[in-house]
């Protein structure tokens, strides 16, 4: 197997890819590699030969590199050679099996559609990433690839993450929930609703109804389905709470005058770091991008060395369990064709 990873893309590139690489060679099957694409002069200073040598690294020149503030339209227009479009050329030719990228989000939706092409029966790929909660990890899909949705696109979404989740985390039928302004029926707008019907329709699913936002983190479903607009909100909105609240802890402790506080503290200390480690996205590594033609996992832009390498993971045992032809085996027996009739 052969993973692609845009080594030019994020906050702090290239070092974090050639770190996240250099930690995940090691722990991928003998035979397999990773491909780094960007600057080759820039990638051959940072990168040991033996790794080289070995065919275990790879490389692949790019010369451009897409900002994360460029606009993705004109960035892909203009820039022919940017390390994301290579990367996704990579995997389109069948010269890598997989590609990994923190870069401009945008830029990777586009480009993977483009190249990679959808899945059949797919009208739009939504990214999907898990949540960790107190109930067990659950779904969220879409984050940000498809910001004006129709329900056919929801509905979709929700048959690729609940298949996700049966694969990747072992849940049986997951519950899914349909986020919305209430519970009842009569609550959401008319995509919500005609969602809602699509999802009940269809009895192979295991669809709950609406579920409200403070549901997500509840344990009530293991699948959440929204647009991208609303779920890129979500996203935001969590990883910002989650580190107030970590920041807020250490500097409460930190200012008490109180012994047996600060005692306290370190007695639980172990604990503290496996609640923040529970909620560190960076072990998760990154999202799919799920419903392209092949395996695409998008990491966040302020990514580390261990997303980087926990992404590449994720992408090897992704690939490994044939996702992509079940999402096509169960849309192929779907009633719902909204590819063909623009639903």
């Amino acid at each position: 197997m052969r993973i692609a990873v845009d080594a030019m893309g994020g906050d702090n590139a290239p070092d974090v890819n050639i770190e996240g690489a250099l930690m995940a060679v090691d722990q991928i099957p003998d035979g397999d590699s990773i491909i780094l694409i960007g600057d080759e002069s820039v990638l051959k200073e940072r990168i040991p030969s033996k790794y080289i040598e070995s065919g275990k690294i790879q490389l692949v020149h790019a010369s451009e590199v897409i900002g994360m503030d460029e606009s993705p339209v004109i960035a892909l227009r203009h820039k022919k050679d940017n390390s994301i479009s290579v990367m996704a050329k990579l995997a389109a030719n069948g010269e890598a099996d997989a590609v990994v990228s923190a870069g401009n989000t945008g830029a990777c939706v586009a480009a993977c559609q483009l190249r990679m092409r959808n899945l059949p029966g797919v009208n739009r790929p939504g990214i999907t990433i898990v949540m960790p909660t107190s109930g067990g990890p659950v779904a969220v899909c879409d984050v940000g690839a498809n910001v004006s949705c129709k329900p056919i696109n929801l509905y979709q979404y929700a048959v690729m993450s609940s298949l996700y989740m049966e694969m990747m985390h072992n849940i049986e039928k997951p519950r899914i929930g349909l986020i919305s302004v209430g519970e009842e029926d009569s609550k959401g707008n008319e995509m919500v609703k005609k969602t809602r019907d699509l999802l009940r329709g269809d009895k192979r699913l295991n669809f709950i109804g609406n579920i409200e936002g403070h549901d997500l983190f509840k344990g009530v479903c293991d699948v959440a389905v929204c647009d991208g607009f609303v779920g890129n909100i979500i996203l935001k909105v969590s990883e910002g709470l989650i580190a107030n609240i970590v920041k807020v802890v250490k500097e409460e402790i930190q200012n008490c005058k109180s012994i047996i506080i600060k005692l306290l503290a370190l007695k639980f200390k172990s604990a503290f770091k496996v609640m923040f480690k529970k909620y560190d996205y960076h072990e998760y590594g990154g999202a799919q991008l799920i419903g392209v033609n092949g395996t695409s996992i998008i990491c966040h832009g302020s990514s580390v060395g261990r997303s980087i390498c926990n992404a590449i993971l994720a992408a090897e045992k992704l690939r490994n369990e044939h996702l992509n032809e079940k999402i096509v085996d169960f849309l192929e027996k779907s009633n719902y064709q909204g590819a063909a009739n623009g639903q």
